[in-house]
């Protein structure tokens, strides 16, 4: 039986190889680090998380990203078991040591005997001989690899820009200004750093944001747009000065222990590896320059004297357009050999990337095995994300998704719709059953 290729060791390659070697199927994992680097890894261990920590919501009743979570829990996904052995506290979220799990889907997949890992960059389309390819080069995509396939579809690639989140080392944050508490004490209620700002600190915080100096782009990239979910902090604050105060900075659910008030608005912090040692700013994505990121930043209260293991960064995100690109199989109907996965697919986030794997690995896997195999149903969070960006989207308006209610058919309880918490617990009710009568099957 000849191998399956798969073409980029992230999130959705790695769990592609799983899956298919779960099944006992043989692969090769090609993977272009060290070989040629990117701009944002910093090591040559797969599945190496560039961004956040975050794996975001774990809350299989109420929440899509945890109902999406349970269902590749039981597929036995690679990336959330691993996930779940190496977490740090993140309150209601599961939050992983990034070192300790890279370094452990590492060494899952090297010690795999049906699983062989070339460190190569297939520069260019795969070889024709190749019967069965999964291409999940994510975000950065090798430029001669991402040339091929605009040659091959004809497509304009779309791209937008994410940008990555500074992180500090535990010891320089002044607690006497900072305090641990998790909002509305959810989780185990101390998970964060908070950092509160008065009014008169946050209007002069907002002011030195927008007139901060950034990153300046080539006259080619001035167009890009940026995914919504992941925007810069100073891009946030150019749409409107309190736009921040209601986003990643919003005060509440929290009380400073320090004062036994609110604050006007507050900077959390969460907790970035096991030890403890390192804590990332939440949802403070940026472009600014190295400097006035470091002069920015420690204008927050408890900031002052913070350390930076590493500051925020930007890179390009190249994905297809997949609706009008690939079938229901995920694959690229100009080639039905070549499979995609991951973010290069036009989905969005860690988790979601994981799981356009697993659905890749299996399809490719069965079809190697001379079985057919039918992806969940799309009332599951499995299903709806696949028939997203296989049909579901708008091909002419098409951009990054996470997965979310709004991509399940719409339900009614007793001829109405449930509404707030209802609706979420209504969604994920319906998905479990559906979901185990698919895996049963």
């Amino acid at each position: 039986m000849t191998p399956i290729h798969i073409i980029g060791g992230g999130l959705a390659g790695c769990e592609a190889a799983w899956q298919c070697a779960r099944l006992g199927v043989q692969v090769i994992l090609h993977e272009m680090r060290p070989i040629r680097g990117t701009e944002a890894h910093v090591s040559d261990d797969l599945a190496e998380l560039v961004c956040s920590n975050s794996f975001r919501s774990d809350d299989a009743e109420y929440n899509a990203v945890g109902l999406l979570h349970e269902e590749m829990r039981r597929c036995n996904s690679l990336i959330l078991a691993v996930g779940d052995r190496n977490k740090v506290p993140a309150g209601g979220a599961l939050a992983v040591d990034r070192t300790a799990f890279s370094e452990a889907v590492t060494a899952a997949i090297t010690s795999e005997p049906l699983i062989e890992v070339l460190r190569e960059e297939i520069a260019g389309l795969p070889p024709s001989d190749w019967e069965s390819v999964i291409i999940a080069t994510g975000p950065l995509t090798s430029p001669a690899l991402g040339e091929a396939m605009l040659s091959l579809t004809g497509e304009d690639a779309l791209a937008f820009f994410d940008a990555i989140a500074p992180i500090v080392h535990r010891d320089s944050i002044d607690m006497t200004k900072a305090w641990f508490q998790s909002r509305y004490d959810k989780g185990g209620g101390k998970d964060y750093i908070n950092c509160p700002l008065d009014k008169a600190q946050y209007e002069a915080f907002i002011h030195v944001l927008i007139n901060g100096a950034k990153t300046k782009f080539q006259e080619w990239e001035k167009a890009t747009p940026y995914f919504e979910g992941c925007l810069p902090i100073e891009v946030m604050a150019e749409r409107g000065p309190e736009t921040l105060r209601f986003g990643p900075m919003k005060p509440v659910g929290l009380t400073n222990p320090h004062t036994g008030g609110k604050a006007h608005a507050v900077v959390q912090l969460r907790q970035d590896n096991a030890l403890g040692t390192l804590y990332n700013l939440v949802g403070f994505q940026t472009k600014l320059k190295h400097g006035a990121q470091k002069e920015i930043l420690q204008t927050i209260p408890g900031l002052e004297r913070a350390e930076f293991a590493r500051l925020g960064g930007i890179h390009r995100n190249t994905f297809l357009n997949s609706p009008k690109l690939l079938d229901g199989e995920l694959r690229l109907k100009a080639r039905p050999t070549l499979r995609f996965a991951g973010q290069i697919t036009g989905v969005e986030g860690y988790v979601e990337s994981a799981a356009t794997g697993i659905l890749a690995g299996r399809f490719a896997a069965m079809g190697r095995l001379g079985h057919q195999f039918e992806p969940p149903p799309p009332t599951t969070a499995l299903g709806a994300l696949i028939g997203h960006i296989t049909g579901g989207a708008e091909a002419d308006t098409f951009q990054p998704m996470n997965v979310n209610f709004g991509l399940l058919p719409p339900l009614q309880v007793e001829g109405k719709r449930p509404k707030g918490r209802d609706r979420k617990l209504a969604y994920t009710t319906r998905a479990r059953a559906d979901f185990n009568t698919w895996l049963a099957a």
